[in-house]
C-alpha cells in the first residue's frame, strides 16, 4: 500500500481538527469531574482507548505493536503521560478551561530548558528569554488577588511537567519506536495502572445514558485525536505545524464560553497572548525572528 501524496494544507487541518478533538475532550472532562472522581475519569479514558486501539491498531499491526528494544522508557513515558492526564483533570475542577489549557502550554518552555541537561541540546538567548516570557503569562493568569485558585495553578504546573517529561521520552524513543507503539503503550500502562488503584475511587455511583457516553468518548478522543496527529505529520513537517499548536486556546475559549459561561478576563487573556507568543518563538525559524 503506497503512502499518502503530502499535502502542507491537510497536514494543517488534519492537525487543527486534532486540537479540536481534544479541547472537546476536556471539556467534557471538565463537565464529568463534577459528578465522577477524577482517577475514574482517567481509568475510564485509557480503558476506552486500550479498547478503542485493539479493535483498530493492534488488529493491523499484530505483535509489533508490543514488542519494544525499551520497555522501561515505554513504561515511564506512559507514567508520566498518565500523570499529565490526573493532574490536568484535578486542575479543572478549579480552574476555567481556557486558563487552565494556557497554563499547561508552557510545557514546550519547561522541555527547552530540559532538553539542554537530558538531551545535550544547546540553549539559545530566545529559548531563555521565551521561558522567561512564559512564566510571566502564568503570573498574569495567576495573578494575586485573581479569581484563579492557587491548588488549581500548580495542579496546572504539575500537569505542564509530567508533560514535558513525556515530551523528552517521546523524543528519545522516536528513533526506534514507531507512532502506533508508542500511542498503544500509552493506552496499556494507562488503562492497567488506573485499574489498580479503580477499587478505592469507585464509590458505586451509575452513570446516566448520556453520562456514560460521554466517559467513552474520553478514550475515543483521545484515540481519534492522536491518530489525526499521526496522519498531520504524513503531510506536514513538525516545525510547519507546531505554530498551530496555540489555535487550541482558541478552541478551549470558545468551549469555556458555550459549555461552561466563561471568557477570561483581560489580564487573562494578556497571560495567554503572552504564553502563545513565547511559545511561537521557541518554534518559529531563527531567520523569520530575525525579520
Amino acid at each position: 500500500m503506497t503512502s499518502p501524496t503530502p499535502n502542507r494544507l491537510r497536514g494543517s487541518l488534519l492537525f487543527i481538527g486534532a486540537l479540536l478533538i481534544f479541547s472537546v475532550s476536556d471539556a467534557t472532562a471538565k463537565y464529568l469531574s463534577v459528578y465522577f472522581a477524577v482517577p475514574l475519569l482517567a481509568w475510564a479514558r485509557y480503558a476506552s482507548q486500550l479498547v478503542f486501539m485493539l479493535t483498530t491498531t493492534a488488529r493491523r499491526e499484530g505483535w509489533s505493536i508490543v514488542r519494544t528494544e525499551h520497555p522501561l522508557l515505554m513504561i515511564a513515558r506512559g507514567l508520566s503521560q498518565v500523570l499529565t492526564t490526573v493532574f490536568v483533570l484535578f486542575a479543572f475542577r478549579t480552574l476555567p478551561l481556557a486558563e487552565t489549557t494556557a497554563i499547561v502550554f508552557i510545557t514546550p518552555l519547561l522541555v527547552a530548558l530540559m532538553a539542554s541537561p537530558i538531551l545535550g541540546e544547546k540553549l539559545r538567548r530566545s529559548t531563555w528569554l521565551a521561558t522567561l516570557g512564559g512564566f510571566a503569562g502564568v503570573l498574569f493568569i495567576a495573578r494575586p488577588g485573581g479569581v484563579m485558585e492557587g491548588i488549581g495553578v500548580a495542579l496546572a504546573l504539575c500537569s505542564a511537567l509530567c508533560y514535558a517529561i513525556y515530551n523528552i521520552l517521546t523524543r528519545k524513543l522516536t528513533a526506534t519506536e514507531p507512532p502506533a507503539r508508542q500511542l498503544f503503550y500509552i493506552a496499556l500502562i494507562g488503562a492497567v495502572t488506573m485499574s489498580l488503584f479503580l477499587p478505592t475511587f469507585w464509590t458505586g455511583t451509575v452513570p446516566s445514558l448520556g453520562q456514560g457516553l460521554m466517559i467513552l468518548s474520553l478514550g475515543f478522543c483521545g484515540g481519534v485525536g492522536h491518530s489525526l496527529l499521526i496522519r498531520a505529520m504524513h503531510h506536514a513537517p513538525a516545525s510547519s505545524l507546531s505554530p498551530l499548536l496555540y489555535i487550541q486556546l482558541i478552541w478551549s475559549t470558545a468551549l469555556g464560553w458555550a459549555v461552561f459561561g466563561h471568557l477570561p478576563d483581560a489580564w487573562s487573556v494578556l497571560g495567554m497572548a503572552i504564553i502563545g507568543v513565547s511559545g511561537l518563538i521557541l518554534v518559529l525559524p531563527r531567520r523569520l525572528l530575525a525579520l
